[in-house]
């Protein structure tokens, strides 16, 4: 289907290419160069203090690099959140290790901190304390970190904290990817900026950091020939790629800004229809980018439905999508322990993903609401 608006597409701010031509320019255009120092310094002073950043080339190796720096290795547990993109929990099938899924609560749709504990508490009983812990900010949307930090802190378990699709979020004023041991974030075509395809790794301190790198550049030890004590990984961002990512942080901000006023677009379009619930910031310790913003549709007199929507919407090339399916439901993890109560299923049977790029136009939500609002059977906009 040729979509003439997209879910959430690349948004170039036009300065990238000064920081690409720089590195043809120098002929640095490895995985090595002046681009991925200042990305990464850019990132650094954008999260802010204790953030110590890793150019990687993607958000799903940065999972994999910080399970193995967590000590994660064969057979070890390690917990996840279920309602989550697969790359979330494929790593650790990657150290060959033991997912254990839980599932969402229903403010933020992320990990259940109570639920969380009682996994923790049931697999010590058994005999096999968790090795990590993976929290995901869902769709941008801040996790319940003050709880899920306390339970991590009193089983002495590492986080992971996934903040893949939550770059400039924020809980009670600190950035997302900062609060775990290790967090990650992601530069993929659709997130809120790109660098073609790439991620990051965020350590505590420089020492982690150089690990990282280490450990991302094939583990080469100090030596004058190829010398390996660790096995390694292919893992370092280009510097090309990270000249897109300097030009793309110039416009960040702005950048959430648009999807937050993409999102009270939806509130104000849907408010009419009770049935209709869009995902939204349960308070205001919580800050959301709304990287996507996302709608749950309850059983109604009329019968519409999330999946009709979508059906509409892409009859009127309008791309939106459904909202993860639960990893303790794909086929790959079906064999994975599971500790919930239905709540992330329910929330993706309802659930659906709606336009929200910060390229997305005036005309364009104008449009949106005109389909929208002709599948709800309501009046046309004027």
């Amino acid at each position: 289907m040729d979509f003439k608006i997209k879910l959430s597409s690349p948004h170039m701010s036009g300065d990238e290419l000064k920081y690409i031509q720089d590195a043809l320019d120098s002929n640095w255009v490895a995985p090595v160069g002046n681009n991925i120092i200042c990305f990464e310094r850019d990132l650094e002073a954008y999260l802010g203090e204790n953030s110590h950043v890793t150019a990687l080339s993607s958000g799903t190796a940065a999972i994999h690099l910080a399970l193995v720096m967590a000590g994660v290795k064969e057979g070890d547990a390690v917990i996840c959140q279920s309602l989550t993109f697969a790359a979330s929990a494929f790593p650790i099938l990657y150290q060959k290790a033991i997912a254990v899924f839980v599932d969402s609560e229903k403010d933020t749709w992320n990990m259940d901190p109570v639920l969380l504990e009682e996994a923790i508490q049931d697999r010590i009983a058994k005999g096999k304390k968790p090795k990590a812990i993976i929290v995901i900010h869902i769709f941008g949307m801040p996790a319940k970190m003050d709880e899920l930090l306390q339970v991590s802190k009193k089983y002495d378990i590492p986080l992971i904290e996934d903040a893949a699709e939550a770059l400039g979020s924020t809980y009670k004023g600190q950035k997302c990817g900062t609060f775990g041991d290790f967090g990650i974030l992601s530069f993929n075509g659709n997130k809120m900026i790109t660098t073609s395809g790439g991620g990051a790794l965020i350590c505590k301190d420089e020492k982690l950091k150089q690990k990282a790198i280490f450990l991302a550049t094939q583990a080469k030890d100090d030596a004058i020939w190829y010398e390996h004590s660790e096995i390694g990984f292919n893992y370092r961002l280009s510097n090309i790629s990270a000249g897109i990512g300097r030009g793309q942080m110039q416009v960040l901000d702005d950048y959430i800004e648009r999807r937050r006023q993409t999102n009270l677009f939806y509130k104000t379009l849907f408010q009419p229809y009770d049935f209709v619930q869009v995902l939204s910031e349960p308070s205001s310790n919580f800050c959301s980018n709304y990287w996507l913003t996302c709608i749950q549709m309850e059983s109604n007199k009329n019968n519409k439905t999330s999946l009709g929507l979508l059906k509409h919407l892409e009859e009127n090339h309008i791309e939106s999508k459904p909202l993860w399916k639960p990893l303790h439901l794909q086929p790959i993890f079906k064999n994975c322990l599971f500790y919930g109560k239905g709540v992330a299923e329910d929330i993706f049977k309802k659930g659906l993903c709606l336009p929200s790029g910060s390229n997305l136009t005036e005309t364009d939500k104008a449009f949106i609401a005109e389909v929208v609002l002709e599948y709800l059977d309501a009046c046309h906009l004027e």
